[in-house]
Formats: structure tokens, sequence, C-alpha cells
């Protein structure tokens, strides 16, 4: 069984709808799942799991939340060389740019990017396609 571990922010309650739907795709493939927030949880809990979730909504100038989120990512980004692990997040300005700007960070960690990283405006309605497409993120992470 595959092991996801869900690290993820919201202010709104929008980044976390968005970690639930992810939850419950990778659920629905068989996965066991286990949320955390940045203040739960540590660089090196989770440099210990094989793959992981990122949620963070886009704050001020399209960037990653300063206060919990950004510290926890700088110090976990150096140890996910070889993890499999997917991003998400809401904004509600712009056009989701520091979504391709946190994927490029990514990718340059050595992790393996299962997936685009889904950035949502706003939340996802019920029975969306952008609700479909985070329930099928999760998913493409448990099969990685």
């Amino acid at each position: 069984m595959s092991k996801i571990t869900i690290c993820y922010w919201s202010g709104t309650g929008n980044t976390e709808n968005i970690a639930n739907l992810v939850a419950e795709g990778a659920k629905e493939a068989g996965a066991e799942v286990t949320m955390v927030q940045p203040w739960d949880t540590s660089a090196d809990d989770l440099a210990a799991c094989d793959k992981i979730a990122f949620g963070c909504p886009a704050m001020g100038d399209e960037q990653l939340e300063t206060e919990d989120f950004q510290p926890l990512w700088d110090d976990v980004k150096d140890k996910l060389k070889g993890k499999k692990i997917v991003l998400f997040g809401s904004y509600n300005w712009n056009s989701g740019e520091w979504m391709d700007s946190w994927a490029q960070e990514a990718a340059q960690t050595g992790a393996t990017l299962v997936a685009d990283g889904l950035a949502i405006l706003d939340s996802p309605e019920p029975g969306s396609d952008e609700e479909d497409d985070a329930k099928a993120l999760g998913a493409a992470l448990a099969k990685a």
C-alpha cells in the first residue's frame, strides 16, 4: 500500500478543500494518507516520507505563505531528492504564476514531480472539473 503525506497551509479554507480532494483521490487509488500542517511536522518528518503532496496558496506577490509554509519548504527542499511529490494550491488574483515558480524550484531539488502543479482559482465547485483534477492529482501520486 502506498503511503502519502499531505502537507498544506490554508488561510481561507480553499487550499484545505483542495487538500481534502487530493486525499480523497489518493485513498480511492488505495493509498494510506496522513494530513499535516506545517506547524505539526518538520523537515525531517517529511524527509522520511516517500510520497508527499505539498499545498500552499499564492500569497502577496505570487509567493508561498511566508510565516509557516515557506520556512518548512526551505528546510525540506534539499531533502527531497528521489521523493515523489505533487504541488497544489489556490489563488484569487493574477494567473497562478506562483505555481510555475514553485514547480521549477521543486524540480531543481531532485524530487520527482509526478504531475504538473495544480493551481485552482479560489476553491473547486462541487462536481467541477477542478474537483476531478484535485482527486486525479492524489490518485497519480498514489500510483506513482
